[in-house]
């Protein structure tokens, strides 16, 4: 199976495109879409949506992303081999939250041509051009280590997202992914509330902890755990993000 995460959106054909490339190489490969709709260059959300989908996949897929904004620089184009599967994309930062759950077992940055679709791939589509036919490939059976050149893990870049830390009345954490509800998913695990009474602090206001969204009001904002394991701050039936002018970094405080 090859999963595949992108911010190429469904008006355009790209999407398409790699799927047809993949194809070409392995017609009977099963893909699956994680999402086109990440927002443009967001490496913050592909990290984010990435790290939440690969649990639930099976051991050997091939996870495929692609939110590129350094496609046809010098940023590396990476293979990652974990413990369940293997990731493909460039090496941005969009694989380091899932990496730091499942650790990479080896890398390669992907130098040999003969598993591109061309040898002269386009400064702007490696999507089409290295990524979707290596995944293909991966999912054929070709050897990883056939790929390219072994790199050392610590060298991949990392998302300057900081953790959340124990303070000495909860814990102060940020807003990691905004969802297309307007959800704002924080970087505080679920499971330091578990049994607790708690409520978060954002922008002037508290927010109680519930475990469902009908526990208030339509209209009022709430905090929960969410499906995805992370605190999230919501509104009943309402844009979380818009009404509230919370962002993207913006930090939040967990108390008890």
């Amino acid at each position: 199976m090859i999963t595949m995460l992108s911010d190429f959106g469904d008006r355009d054909i790209y999407v398409g495109v790699m799927k047809g490339v993949i194809a070409q190489i392995n017609p009977q490969v099963r893909v699956v879409d994680l999402t086109h709709q990440i927002p443009p260059q967001n490496i913050a959300a592909a990290r984010f949506c990435l790290m939440n989908a690969y649990p639930y996949f099976s051991d050997g897929t091939v996870h495929l992303a692609v939110v590129d904004p350094g496609v046809g620089g010098t940023r590396r184009a990476i293979a990652v081999q974990v413990a369940n599967g293997y990731l493909v994309g460039p090496d941005n930062g969009t694989f380091s939250g899932l990496l730091s759950q499942s650790p990479a077992i080896a890398v390669v940055e992907l130098t040999n041509p003969d598993y591109w679709r061309t040898p002269q791939p386009s400064k702007t589509f490696h999507g089409r051009d290295i990524f979707a036919p290596v995944a293909a490939h991966l999912a054929n059976g070709v050897p990883f280590q056939e790929l390219g050149n072994p790199i050392n893990s610590a060298t991949l870049v990392q998302m300057d997202i900081s953790g959340c830390i124990l303070t000495e009345t909860g814990i102060a954490g940020s807003i990691q992914y905004i969802d297309h509800f307007g959800n704002l998913v924080t970087n505080i695990p679920g499971n330091y509330v578990q049994g607790k009474t708690w409520y978060v602090k954002a922008a002037g206001l508290t927010m109680t902890g519930c475990e469902s969204y009908s526990e208030v009001e339509v209209g009022e904002a709430i905090a929960l755990v969410e499906s995805h394991g992370w605190v999230e701050i919501a509104i009943n039936r309402g844009n979380a993000q818009s009404q509230l002018q919370i962002h993207l970094g913006d930090t939040v405080e967990l108390a008890f």
